[in-house]
C-alpha cells in the first residue's frame, strides 16, 4: 500500500507540473496575441491616418493662389491655316480667336491670364512658387485661403530649379509654414499637395511618395515622386508631410493628356531652401563653380585605368581657364571625393558644387596615373563662368593616315578645320570614317569626332596613338581610353585592344 501511494502522489505532481505549465503557456500566448494586436493598431494608425483634416486646417492658410496678367500682342488673322482672301478666312478667324479678343480688334495687345500656387515662408510676405508661373507676368496677384488678394513682386527667380520668391507688403502677420529636411523623406511616407489645380480654387490632395532622386532635365534637379493628385494649377505649391513641413514644391506631371495620372514631381526642400535663401539675400543664385567638364566613370574604363578598382567618381575630360585648371586639375583625373565627401557620380558631382559656397577652398582628391592626388581649390561662381580656349598644340606639315582598332585615322590639316569648323589651334586626330562592325561603331565614334588623347597622353601624330595602343598592350590592358572630342563637346571612350 505504501508503494502505491507514493505512486499514485507522484502522479498527482506530475500532472499538477503540467496542468502549471499549460496554464502558463496560455497566458504567454495571450501576452504576445495582445502585443501583436498593440503593434498593429500602432503600426495603422502610423501609416493610414483616419482623417487629413487636422492637418489640412492647419496648414491651408499658409498656401495661396497666383494669378498672373500678361500683356501679349493681338492676333492679326488666321496666318498660315488659310489662304489670305479665302472665304473661309472669317470662320478661321473666329475659330482661332475663340476664347480670346474678337477679331475685330485687330492687332491691339491683348492680356493673358494664367494660374498657379505657392505658400507664404514668412509672416512679412515672402511667397515660394515655380519660376514658371510667374515668368513673363506684368502683374502678379496673390490670392489668400481666408480671402483677400494683395499684388506680389518678384524678388528673384532661378530656371534651373524653376522656383521663384516673391513678396506682399502686408500689415499683417501672415500664416507661414517652414521648410522640412526632404532627405529623410521614405518612399511610402504619406504625403498631401495642396494648390489650385485647374483653376478650381484651394484643394487638397493625399498620397505617398513613390519615389526619390528623381531627374528630370536640369543639372541641379532632385524631385520627390509622388501619386498625390497635381494638375495644372498646382505648379508652385507645397508638398507636406505629417508633420505639416514643406518638403517638396510641385513642379511637373508626367502624363498623356495633360492630367494627373498619379506621376508627380516636387522639387526636394533642401534644394529649394538654399534657392530661396540666396534669392531672399541677393535676388540671385551664387552656385559654386570648379570649372571642369566632366563625365560618368563606366564600367571599361575601369580596366582602362591604373589604380581604378570600381565605376565610381567623376572622369574629367576638360579643364578649361578657371578654378580647377590654376589648382592643378587635369584631364583624365577623376575625381573621387569633393570637400570631404566621396562622389559617387557626375550628378552628384554638380549637386555638391553649386551648394557649396563661392571662394571657399575646398579640397579635390583624385586619381592621376593610378596614385590618389589631393588639391586645394577656390570655388568661383558659375554665374560668371566663362569659357576658355583649349591648350595650344601644334600638328605635323604633312597628313598621314591608317587604319587602327576599326577608326580611318588622319592627322589635321587646315583643310579639314575648315570643313569640320575647328579653330585654327585645335589638334589632335581627324576619324575621317568608322567600320560599322567595329566596337568603335558600337562606342559612338564617327566621322568627324577628334581624337585629342590616348592613354591619358596627347596625340598628334598617328605614332602617338599607335605608341598608346602598344604600351596599353604591354602593360596587360585589354582597352585604351581615348578623349574625343565632337562639336567641341569631350568624352572619354575605353574601347578595346583586340580588333588591333
Amino acid at each position: 500500500m505504501a508503494k502505491g501511494a507514493v505512486l499514485v502522489k507522484a502522479k498527482a505532481k506530475a500532472l499538477s507540473v503540467q496542468n502549471n505549465r499549460v496554464v502558463y503557456g496560455f497566458w504567454i500566448f495571450c501576452l504576445a496575441t495582445a502585443l501583436v494586436l498593440v503593434q498593429t493598431v500602432a503600426a495603422l494608425s502610423k501609416g493610414a491616418p483616419d482623417s487629413f483634416a487636422d492637418l489640412a486646417e492647419k496648414i491651408s492658410p499658409s498656401v495661396v493662389n497666383i494669378t498672373t496678367s500678361t500683356v501679349v500682342a493681338g492676333r492679326t488673322g488666321p496666318q498660315g491655316i488659310v489662304p489670305e482672301g479665302s472665304p473661309f478666312e472669317d470662320f478661321f478667324r473666329e475659330f482661332q480667336d475663340r476664347g480670346g479678343p474678337r477679331s475685330d480688334q485687330g492687332d491691339r495687345p491683348r492680356r493673358s491670364s494664367a494660374l498657379g500656387s505657392g505658400f507664404v515662408i514668412s509672416e512679412d510676405g515672402y511667397v515660394v512658387t515655380n519660376n514658371h508661373v510667374i515668368e513673363g507676368a506684368d502683374e502678379i496677384m496673390i490670392e489668400f485661403f481666408e480671402g483677400g488678394e494683395l499684388p506680389a513682386k518678384v524678388i528673384g527667380t532661378d530656371p534651373k530649379t524653376d522656383i521663384a520668391v516673391l513678396k506682399v507688403d502686408t500689415d499683417e502677420p501672415l500664416d507661414f509654414v517652414s521648410f522640412g529636411d526632404s532627405d529623410v523623406a521614405r518612399v511610402g511616407d504619406w504625403v498631401v499637395a495642396m494648390g489650385n489645380p485647374l483653376g478650381q480654387g484651394f484643394s487638397v490632395s493625399a498620397g505617398i511618395v513613390s519615389a526619390r532622386n528623381r531627374a528630370l532635365s536640369g543639372s541641379y534637379d532632385d524631385y520627390l515622386q509622388t501619386d498625390a493628385a497635381i494638375n495644372r494649377g498646382n505648379s508652385g505649391g507645397p508638398l507636406f508631410n505629417m508633420a505639416g513641413k514643406v518638403i517638396g514644391v510641385n513642379t511637373a506631371i508626367l502624363s498623356p493628356n495633360g492630367g494627373s495620372i498619379g506621376i508627380g514631381f516636387s522639387m526636394a526642400s533642401n534644394v529649394v531652401a538654399r534657392v530661396v535663401d540666396q534669392l531672399k539675400e541677393f535676388g540671385e543664385t551664387r552656385r559654386g563653380w570648379l570649372g571642369v567638364r566632366i563625365q560618368d566613370v563606366s564600367e571599361d574604363m575601369v580596366e582602362a585605368v591604373d589604380g581604378l578598382d570600381q565605376a565610381a567618381g567623376a572622369m574629367v575630360s576638360d579643364v578649361p581657364e578657371g578654378p580647377a585648371l590654376e589648382a592643378g586639375m587635369e584631364a583624365g583625373d577623376i575625381i573621387l571625393s569633393f570637400d570631404g565627401k566621396r562622389v559617387a557620380d557626375t550628378r552628384g558631382l554638380v549637386r555638391q558644387v553649386g551648394n557649396t559656397q563661392v571662394g571657399k577652398t575646398v579640397r579635390v582628391v583624385v586619381l592621376r596615373d593610378g596614385v590618389s592626388k589631393t588639391l586645394k581649390i577656390v570655388l568661383g561662381r558659375r554665374e560668371d563662368a566663362e569659357a576658355a580656349t583649349p591648350v595650344v598644340q601644334k600638328t605635323p606639315a604633312e597628313p598621314q593616315k591608317k587604319e587602327i582598332l576599326g577608326l580611318s585615322l588622319s592627322t589635321l590639316t587646315d583643310e579639314l578645320r575648315e570643313q569640320l569648323e575647328l579653330d585654327a589651334k585645335a589638334s589632335g586626330l581627324v576619324v575621317q570614317s568608322v567600320d560599322e562592325k567595329s566596337q568603335a561603331f558600337e562606342k559612338g565614334l564617327r566621322a568627324g569626332d577628334i581624337i585629342t588623347e590616348a592613354g591619358q597622353q596627347p596625340v598628334i601624330e598617328i605614332s602617338d596613338f599607335e605608341g598608346r595602343i602598344a604600351a596599353a598592350k604591354e602593360a596587360g590592358r585589354k582597352s585604351l581610353l581615348l578623349l574625343v572630342r565632337r562639336a567641341g563637346d569631350p568624352r572619354f571612350v575605353a574601347l578595346g585592344l583586340a580588333e588591333n
